[in-house]
């Protein structure tokens, strides 16, 4: 069962501010790897995290023809450190869009000044250590 703790929720829905922005890696059909920082990530809920995607290139592509996605957060400072494992799906328009939208760090929302991106939400089933030991499974 994935319940996120509290401590990694705030972790990464500080991320940003405490300068340590997750990273997503995602994969093409194929499998081509691709990797880029999220700074709008967040947790949506205790078993999801989600983004804003404003920059509508590879990981968008990766992300709608292969959902399967992993995120990193690594805070070296605070020497905090997890890989989430998941699901993604796109939110285009709807509820989920808006709700993922108000909740954003206000700096992301400031680099898409028209709000034209998505909200993608990661449905989780799988958190490692860094070392990659499971600590929680869906």
């Amino acid at each position: 069962m994935i319940e996120l703790t509290e401590e990694m929720q705030t972790a990464v829905n500080s991320a940003l501010a405490d300068r340590a922005p997750c990273l997503i890696a995602t994969a093409s059909a194929d499998g081509r790897p691709s990797i880029g920082y999220r700074g709008s990530m967040l947790a949506f809920t205790s078993s999801a995290l989600a983004y804003w995607e404003r920059t509508n290139r590879r990981g968008l592509e990766n992300v709608e023809s292969n959902p399967h996605v992993v995120v990193l957060y690594r805070n070296p400072e605070t020497r905090q450190a997890w890989k989430f494992f998941g699901q993604a799906t796109i939110h285009r328009d709807g509820k989920t869009r808006d709700d993922v939208m108000a909740r954003v760090v206000q700096p992301e929302l400031d680099r898409d000044p028209d709000h034209n991106g998505y909200a993608v939400i990661i449905e989780l089933d799988r958190v490692e250590s860094m070392q990659g030991e499971v600590l929680m499974e869906a």
